[in-house]
């Protein structure tokens, strides 16, 4: 099956000559654009979750869009560039991210970045989502590309391809849709339902220079030095946990994938072109959510879902960080987070652990926090 292969291949870093390299042996080895056809509008959907530069490392590196771009503009396509990063979905807001983030130099290439800001509702049947609201402008383009960037998550542990397609949600809904679902399992679900919906026909993993820590836009950034490519979000995914040494079943999205059928439990299953073994590295730094099972009997479940709760990762703020800007505040879809005295106070009554005021605080000045007792539990396994 062509959503069982996928490629993995070195690449050092993000020079023009590495750059093509490495895209030429990704591609090749899974007939990656042999499905366009001149005339068509092809989407990259990039991972641009906020105006961050190239080197911090939070989002699709430029240099690997802009030769995406003119292998897809040399065999007859229209290119389209697209996200909507957290905050206003406004073209004011775009452009600035556009900008920051290097994107620019891929519309200089021919391609277009996209400015339209309409959205669009529709009901859809998925396993836990029935209304998507999206960005319309997808709706303009013929085929999509999810390039994302590989990245820690506060919530979900790892920020990859299925997570890249959150981005179709304007950026002030996402944390009402994480409102709607609290639950990770659930919230899992949901983005495997957007991508069973949006289908792309290409994935493509920025896993060069990766972000570790407290990722998806506070971390550090990791040399991985690895290209993904595959014709599955949810393979490129199962491979991308491999490479930085996680547990593909602690990973709530890769675990909804292989619930619902669309990859194996085990990597070796998948049609894999490049040594996944000598790629992988052994040091990256993850917030896994783990669940504590150590109860495990249903009259326990109280108890379980008690002890769960207290040893969960949770938000942290970092007072001697904070400015005191609000965003957090603003942010929170559970409307967990009051200002005391210019800093953010966080009631865990509330909080749901969607982890927004983490992933945009523009200070890094929230953080995700284990317990110390998960800590120890997690360092003697």
């Amino acid at each position: 099956m062509d959503n069982f292969v996928v490629s993995a291949v070195a690449c050092a870093d993000y020079s023009e000559a590495n750059v093509s390299s490495a895209m030429d042996a990704a591609l090749n080895a899974i007939s990656g654009l042999e499905w366009v056809k001149p005339g068509m509008r092809v989407l990259i959907k990039a991972n641009l979750v906020s105006a961050m530069r190239p080197d911090q490392a939070a989002t699709t590196h430029p240099s690997l869009v802009c030769d995406l771009v003119k292998r897809l503009i040399g065999l007859g396509a229209s290119v389209v560039i697209g996200d909507s990063p957290g905050g206003f979905f406004t073209v004011a807001a775009l452009n600035h991210v556009y900008n920051a983030t290097g994107m620019v130099s891929a519309e200089e290439l021919g391609a277009e970045l996209n400015r339209n800001i309409g959205v669009s509702t529709i009901n859809i049947n998925g396993k836990v989502m029935r209304s998507l609201t999206y960005t319309s402008y997808i709706d303009d383009c013929d085929a999509i590309i999810d390039f994302c960037k590989l990245k820690s998550h506060g919530m979900v542990g790892m920020s990859g391809a299925v997570k890249n397609l959150y981005g179709v949600i304007p950026g002030l809904l996402k944390p009402e849709t994480h409102y709607l679902y609290p639950n990770m399992n659930d919230f899992a679900d949901m983005l495997v339902d957007i991508n069973e919906h949006f289908k792309p026909v290409l994935t493509i993993v920025d896993a060069v220079v990766g972000m570790e820590g407290n990722g998806p836009t506070a971390g550090t950034p990791k040399k991985i030095g690895v290209l993904i490519a595959a014709r599955s979000s949810f393979a490129a995914d199962l491979i991308a946990a491999q490479i930085i040494g996680l547990d593909p079943l602690e990973i709530p999205t890769i675990r909804a994938s292989i619930d619902r059928g669309h990859i194996p439990a085990n990597y070796h299953e998948l049609a894999v072109c490049g040594n996944v073994e000598a790629l992988k590295i052994d040091d990256f730094k993850a917030s896994i959510p783990k669940s504590v099972k150590f109860l495990g009997e249903t009259h326990f479940l109280i108890a379980q879902r008690f002890i769960e709760a207290c040893l969960a990762n949770r938000p942290m703020p970092k007072k001697n960080l904070c400015v005191g800007c609000k965003k957090c505040a603003n942010l929170c879809p559970a409307k967990a987070i009051k200002m005391v005295k210019g800093k953010p106070h966080i009631d865990r009554k509330k909080c749901i652990r969607c982890f927004c005021c983490q992933e945009f605080c523009p200070k890094a000045a929230m953080v995700v926090h284990r317990p110390l007792i998960m800590r120890l539990l997690q360092k003697g396994e």
